[in-house]
C-alpha cells in the first residue's frame, strides 16, 4: 500500500494520506469527502486500542517483538541490529547495551517504523536506566529522542549519524540542577519558532526536570507542515511550526535538489524513529492517532540566510545536546 520512498521530497500526497486513513482508522479527509475505514491495513503492524479514553489510537508496537520496525546504525547496513541493541524485554521496547564489549564509537542507532505519517498524535512513555556504555559522549548521558518527519530509512548513508528529521529530544535529569526534556533538535532541518525562522540546533523546552528511572509520559502532536507541539505529562512544553529542510546541511541537500528549483523546503510528512545514543532506555505504550488534514498556511518568516539564531558550533544552554 505504501512505498518505502514515501513523500519526503515535497508536499502532501494522496499516497501518504491513504496510508494514514487506512492504517490509523481515524477520520482523515482525502478530497473530496472524509472517510473512516472499518479496519487498518493488514500490511501495517498496528493494533486497535480498546480503552475509551484512547479512542482513535492504535498501537504501533506489539510488545512481543520488533515486527514493523527496522534498525539503522552508523557505519552499518540498514536492518543490522548492532549487538542486539534494540530488543523487547518484559513487554517494553528497550535500548540495551548489555551485549556491547567495546567502545560506543559513534555508532548511533535509529529504529524506524515501517510507515510514514503526516497529521497525527503520538503518545508513549519512556525512561532511562542503568549506566551509559563506554565511549558515549558526555552530552548523550541520559539522552534519547523520537525523530518525526524523517527521511526514509533506506535513504540514509552508511556513515550517516542522524536522519534528516525533527527530533523530540528526551533527557533525564542529573542528581542536581535542572535539565528539561521534550526539547527540540533539528538534524538537517530548521523550524519557525516564536514567529521567526530559528537555525539553532537545539531549543530547550519549558518542562520540569525528571530524575531517576520513573516513566515519563510524552505526546507529539504533528499537523503536517504546520504546527508541531511537544507535551510532557499532558502539558505543552514546546511549540513551533513550518518544519523545513536546512540548505546548509549536507544530508538535507540531496532532498532539496530532488524537489527541483523553486520548490519550497517544508516537510509535510516523514518517518518516525527511536534513538539509541549510548544510554540505556525503554519505551512503552507507543500509539498513534490520525488527525484531520487541514489546509496549511505557512507562517511568514525570513529565509535561512536572513534568520538569526545559533551560529554554527554554538551550544544551546541547558539542552545537553551535541
Amino acid at each position: 500500500m505504501f512505498s518505502a520512498r514515501f513523500p519526503f521530497a515535497s508536499g502532501p500526497t494522496a499516497l501518504c494520506f491513504a496510508v494514514l486513513a487506512s492504517v490509523l482508522a481515524a477520520q482523515v479527509p482525502p478530497p473530496p469527502q472524509p472517510v473512516q475505514p472499518d479496519a487498518p491495513s493488514d500490511e501495517i503492524r498496528v493494533t486497535r486500542i480498546q480503552d475509551p479514553e484512547e479512542r482513535g489510537f492504535v498501537s504501533i508496537f506489539n510488545g512481543r517483538d520488533l515486527e514493523g520496525w527496522t534498525p539503522k546504525f552508523t557505519g552499518h547496513e540498514l536492518g543490522v541490529n548492532l549487538n542486539d541493541t534494540f530488543r523487547v524485554r518484559d513487554g517494553v521496547l528497550a535500548v540495551s547495551y548489555d551485549d556491547w564489549e567495546g567502545d560506543f564509537g559513534g555508532q548511533f542507532g535509529h529504529l524506524f517504523f515501517e510507515a510514514p505519517f503526516s497529521h497525527y498524535v503520538m503518545r508513549f512513555e519512556y525512561r532511562f536506566l542503568g549506566e551509559q556504555v563506554k565511549g558515549g559522549a558526555g552530552w548523550a548521558l541520559r539522552n534519547s529522542g523520537v525523530m518525526v518527519h524523517g527521511q526514509p530509512a533506506d535513504t540514509m548513508g552508511k556513515g550517516q549519524q542522524f536522519p534528516v528529521s525533527i527530533e523530540v529530544q528526551l533527557l533525564g535529569g542529573p542528581e542536581e540542577g535542572q535539565r528539561t526534556t521534550g526539547n527540540l533538535c533539528t538534524p538537517g532541518t530548521n523550524v519557525v519558532y516564536e514567529g521567526k525562522l530559528d537555525r539553532r540546533h537545539c531549543i530547550s523546552s519549558r518542562s520540569e526536570t525528571f530524575r531517576g528511572d520513573g516513566w515519563v509520559a510524552c505526546e507529539i502532536e504533528v499537523h503536517g507542515g504546520g504546527v508541531i507541539r511537544h507535551k510532557i505529562g499532558g502539558r505543552v512544553v514546546m511549540e513551533y511550526r513550518d518544519p523545513q529542510l536546512d540548505p546548509r546541511d549536507g544530508d538535507a541537500k540531496k532532498f532539496i535538489e530532488a524537489r527541483g528549483e523553486g520548490a519550497d523546503l517544508i516537510l509535510r510528512s516523514g518517518s518516525i524513529s527511536l534513538q539509541a545514543e549510548s544510554h540505556p532506555c525503554e519505551f512503552r505504550n507507543l500509539r498513534i492517532k490520525a488527525l484531520p488534514i487541514e489546509e496549511e498556511t505557512p507562517a511568514a518568516a525570513p529565509t535561512t540566510s536572513e534568520a538569526g539564531g545559533r551560529k554554527d558550533g554554538e551550544e544551546t544552554p541547558g539542552s545537553g545536546r551535541r
